[in-house]
């Protein structure tokens, strides 16, 4: 009876097998026909393989069944339980041969071996049709034995098809060992192949997600970085323009025309940065932090020297700037921010420092009255900056107040690029 249970298990997993591939070739044939309707190609490779792919190659051992129907087998009833032993192995064998953790369990190579040591018995004992056993064996064996000790694998397993069908054949067991080597060697080939390729349709698809991934906080840092200045500029103008109101109708109006020209400036900068080619200029950047500290009541104390920088570095501290004034204006109660900016021929150092409260202990970056180290855009810059070979700190200075210390290197100037390009022409 528990011989009878072990059959009925496997059977009940191969019909488990045989629904779940139905299964899987139903949904591909679906995108493939909703695909077509738009013209466009399936980009599935279809179902993953599985041993159903090597059933059929079993019509090579009905040449040995014929013998044994029409009597032509001595023993037939032990040939005939020699082709039901070697017809299951076979079948247990190929279909764990399609997941890396079955087909290198102890369980399947043993199979394999009683496979082969079974297969010996059979065209030893019998000859004849019998040897076309050895290409099946052959085609297990591919299917399971793959990688560096393929070659082998193959060999040896040819050559012992050789010598025992060559004892039983003579010469014309020299087909019994191509078949066998060629069997082996396509099928390993083919199927290699085949999970190769699924692996790296996975890696391509999994790259796919990662750059969609960074895309997005890019953009979100952009953002972020983008509104948060230009908010900021745009609340503390509308205060200064309250305040001047009552006193000067003219100055409130000039502040006025300078948030109108600040909301103007942000649609298009907000359009750029959409389109991904948003570069800033640091110059703008330094003109506009000036407006920004002025309007704040914060006197701007800007300083710059050193060689021209390339647009990604100029861009890059662009924001640094842009970031280190929002907060400046937002949560110090500064009245003194100083921005330098001092060139060398391997590094550029953008410092900016105020004379506020600096950070106050368990305040949020966002929150009023004090700064957080390490805010949202602090954290995205650090990031940004690391990545193109720099560094960014930020933190109480020595003497008071809050100081953000950015290091770049100063890159290929576009007009060094320029100029080495027309040498060329």
């Amino acid at each position: 009876m528990s011989c009878w249970s072990k059959v009925n298990g496997h059977f009940q997993e191969l019909r488990a097998t045989q629904a779940e591939w139905k299964a899987e070739h139903e949904r591909v044939k679906a995108q493939r026909r909703a695909r077509g309707e738009h013209g466009r190609l399936p980009e599935e490779l279809g179902p993953p393989p599985t041993g159903f792919a090597l059933l059929p190659w079993l019509l090579l051992g009905l040449g040995a069944f014929s013998n044994i129907v029409q009597g032509k087998t001595d023993s037939p009833w032990l040939g005939g339980l020699g082709l039901l032993t070697f017809n299951s192995l076979y079948v247990f064998v190929v279909f764990r041969a399609f997941h890396k953790k079955t087909r290198t369990a102890t369980s399947t190579r043993v199979a394999l071996l009683l496979m082969t040591l079974l297969t010996c018995a059979l065209v030893g004992g019998f000859g004849g049709s019998w040897v076309a056993f050895f290409p099946l064996l052959g085609l297990a064996a591919g299917a399971i034995v793959r990688g560096p000790h393929l070659g082998k694998a193959g060999l040896a397993l040819s050559a012992l098809a050789g010598v025992v069908a060559g004892l039983k054949e003579g010469w014309d067991s020299l087909g019994v060992v191509y078949g066998t080597f060629l069997s082996m060697m396509v099928t390993a080939a083919i199927l290699s192949l085949s999970e190769a390729v699924r692996e790296l349709r996975a890696a391509r698809e999994e790259l796919a997600r990662q750059a969609v991934d960074q895309e997005r906080l890019r953009f979100s840092r952009d953002l972020h970085d983008l509104l948060g200045h230009t908010l900021s500029v745009i609340v503390v103008k509308s205060e200064a323009a309250r305040r001047l109101a009552p006193r000067s109708m003219d100055a409130a109006l000039e502040q006025v025309s300078d948030i109108e020209a600040v909301g103007r400036q942000a649609l298009t900068e907000i359009r750029e940065a959409v389109t991904g080619y948003r570069e800033g200029s640091l110059a703008t950047e330094l003109d506009r932090a000036r407006s920004a500290l002025t309007a704040a009541g914060i006197e701007p104390v800007v300083r710059r020297s050193g060689p021209p920088l390339s647009a990604r570095t100029e861009a890059l501290l662009g924001w640094v700037v842009r970031e280190a004034v929002t907060n400046a204006v937002r949560h110090s109660a500064a009245t003194t921010c100083t921005i330098s900016v001092e060139g060398a021929a391997d590094r550029v150092v953008l410092r900016i420092t105020d004379d506020g409260a600096g950070p106050v202990a368990g305040a949020s970056a966002g929150a009023a009255g004090g700064r957080a180290v390490g805010g949202t855009g602090i954290k995205g810059l650090t990031e940004r900056l690391a990545a193109a070979g720099g560094s960014l700190t930020a933190g109480p200075g020595p003497r008071g107040g809050f100081v953000v210390r950015a290091e770049l290197p100063p890159g290929e100037p576009d007009s060094a690029r320029d100029a080495a390009l027309a040498e060329h022409v």
